[in-house]
């Protein structure tokens, strides 16, 4: 018997190059993949942001939300997410309020606090790791550009986002969690174990409703196969927890390849040690077993939805994993 479940299901898309295709084939990939996640029935569709890594595509989130969007009727549309400390929060302010004018009532502004991974990076971004601390005073002057209430900069307004409400998210990394409670916003967090449950627990202890949300609202990102075996369904997350593995000993993230492909490689002890570590957490499996599984996730951390993560090498066999996901919800 199917288990279901009624917690809501959105999609984080990276825009990842697949092997023998270039970066634009996966940002065209992208919209299309939006257009079949409404169809599906999905919630969201969020894009991301990562600047200088080969095989990621996605490295301008407003834009390619635009696109998007503009391809969309229904599902809300959003950033999962813009980097905060990587902009300053007038401009950011200015394209979700062009965002949010051309799709009203669809468009959700992720905000998160990463920096560039390199030097390299930071600098030619003109920022350092320090600004990642300045994400609380940044936060609020953004929120203050949409409600006119900011004095940091008097007489300054940002047009045409003043007076508008795009839905606003916190991507809880560190002290994420907690600047979400205190200005009234909804919490992304991924992770597991005892330090997801205790930051969702602190987030809604110390949540101050607030004109952007009047509870606590907890969206849990996980990378989720789902497949006609178990078997079939692991395979379909090698893709990436291989890509992810090599970024971590070579600097770049390849194009995904073939999950064969990458199985008949061989492997250092390293790399074995890190695809086993980048497939933790995951979850996969036949309708049944994910659908008793994300019964657990959402009753273990109280999700009131769940960011969907997972990328593979065949598109034909990403639509399937979605697919047979959706009709859990």
């Amino acid at each position: 018997m199917l288990h279901r479940y009624v917690t809501r299901l959105s999609i984080l898309d990276r825009s990842l190059v697949r092997q023998g295709h270039d970066p634009a084939a996966a940002l065209r990939d992208t919209v299309r993949f939006a257009r079949q996640a409404e169809e599906l029935g999905y919630h969201r569709f969020w894009v991301s942001e990562h600047h200088s890594v080969p095989g990621v595509a996605g490295s301008a989130p407003t834009v390619l939300a635009a696109a998007v969007a503009a391809a969309t009727t229904r599902i809300r549309v959003g950033t999962g997410g813009v980097m905060l400390p990587n902009h300053r929060p007038l401009v950011v302010a200015e394209q979700f309020g062009v965002l949010e004018s051309l799709h009203p009532g669809r468009i959700d502004m992720g905000l998160g606090r990463s920096v560039g991974f390199t030097g390299g990076i930071r600098d030619a971004l003109g920022h350092g790791k320090d600004d990642a601390d300045r994400f609380g005073a940044q936060l609020e002057d953004l929120l203050g550009f949409f409600t006119g209430a900011q004095t940091a900069y008097p007489g300054v307004h940002a047009l045409p986002a003043e007076g508008l409400r795009p839905q606003v998210f916190v991507l809880a990394m560190g002290a994420g969690a907690d600047l979400a409670a205190e200005h009234g916003l909804p919490l992304v967090i991924g992770g597991g174990g005892d330090r997801l449950r205790e930051a969702i627990g602190r987030y809604r202890t110390a949540f101050r409703p607030s004109e952007w949300a009047a509870e606590p609202y907890v969206i849990v990102a996980a990378n989720i196969a789902v497949g006609e075996t178990a078997e079939r369904a692991a395979l379909l997350q090698v893709p990436e927890a291989w890509s992810t593995a090599r970024s971590r000993t070579r600097g770049a993230f390849p194009p995904l390849s073939p999950a064969a492909e990458i199985l008949r490689t061989e492997m250092t002890e390293r790399e074995r040690a890190l695809l086993a570590e980048s497939r933790k957490g995951q979850i996969h499996g036949t309708e049944d077993e994910v659908g008793m599984r994300l019964h657990d996730l959402v009753e273990v951390t109280g999700a009131d939805e769940v960011l969907v993560t997972m990328n593979t090498y065949d598109l034909e066999q990403r639509l399937d994993s979605y697919r047979r996901l959706a009709r859990l919800s």
